[in-house]
Parts: structure tokens; C-alpha cells; sequence
């Protein structure tokens, strides 16, 4: 009996500024997001965008991705893609962008990525207040915002 639908694996996911797709198919990750360090909140982010890259399955899936708020309930953002994989053997990558995100406390927030309603991963995103140093050094940048030039 052969299959016709395995849920597949979730490779990786990786909050990234931006995400760029080359002539060639391959993507480049600009820079990758571990924390988030801000000088003062809220704060806005520009752009974040959540690579997501499944592997190992077979048939037609729906993935969801959310931005959960430190409070572990509220949805800040939530994207939506429907993807196939004809073979096991195969992948698919999905880039999710969640445009001008309000960060209004500092905490954890968290990504969530879920297939068919199934959570495949879920990880902290730390929002952290930082002032600004009195030596005259540049602010930490946020994400997806354009640096002052001094």
C-alpha cells in the first residue's frame, strides 16, 4: 500500500529582517534574528519575515504562522500559506512577512509554526529595553528600520 499523504517535517524556521530569493532559486537570510534590543517602548518593526523550510512529506498542507505576545495568548500576527509536496523526497519553503509589528513591552514573545493545525515548533523571541549609552554610541538598531545616519 503506498501513501498518499505523510505529514511532512518542519527542516527549519528562522525570523529574519528580510528574506531574498537569487536568480538561481536559492535564498539568501539577511539578518537573522535572535533578540530583539531597543532603546526605548514601543516600538515598531518594519518588516519580520519567518523562513520556513518542510521536508519528508507527501500531499497538499496548510501552514500557519504566529507571533504570539508575552501574555502567551494574544495573536499579534498570524500568516497563512498552502503548500503540496508531489514526493518525500522533496521540499518547500515558505516566507511569511508580518509587516509593522508593535512591540509595546518588553518579554518573550513567540513564534509558532503549526501544519494542518498541528504545532510543529514553537520559539522565544526576547524583546529586550536597552537604553541608549551617554558615551555618544549608536542605539541598537531595530529590525527592519532604517539606521540614523550621526
Amino acid at each position: 500500500m503506498t501513501p498518499t499523504r505523510i505529514l511532512p517535517d518542519l527542516q527549519c524556521s528562522l525570523l529574519c529582517e528580510e528574506v531574498r530569493q537569487e536568480a538561481n532559486g536559492n535564498f539568501l537570510l539577511i539578518g537573522v534574528i535572535n533578540f530583539i534590543r531597543v532603546p526605548q517602548l514601543p516600538v515598531v518593526a518594519f518588516k519580520l519575515s519567518i523562513f520556513n523550510r518542510w521536508t519528508a512529506g507527501l500531499g497538499k498542507f496548510s501552514e500557519s504562522v504566529r507571533l504570539i505576545a508575552p501574555d502567551q495568548t494574544t495573536v499579534l500576527r498570524q500568516g497563512e500559506v498552502k503548500f503540496a509536496l508531489q514526493d518525500a523526497g522533496f521540499h518547500a519553503t515558505n516566507v511569511t512577512l508580518f509587516g509593522q509589528v508593535e512591540f509595546k513591552v518588553a518579554g518573550t514573545y513567540y513564534i509558532e509554526v503549526l501544519v494542518d493545525d498541528v504545532m510543529k515548533l514553537r520559539y522565544p523571541v526576547p524583546v529586550m529595553l536597552a537604553p541608549p549609552q551617554a558615551s555618544g554610541a549608536k542605539p541598537p538598531a531595530v529590525p527592519g528600520t532604517p539606521t540614523p545616519e550621526v
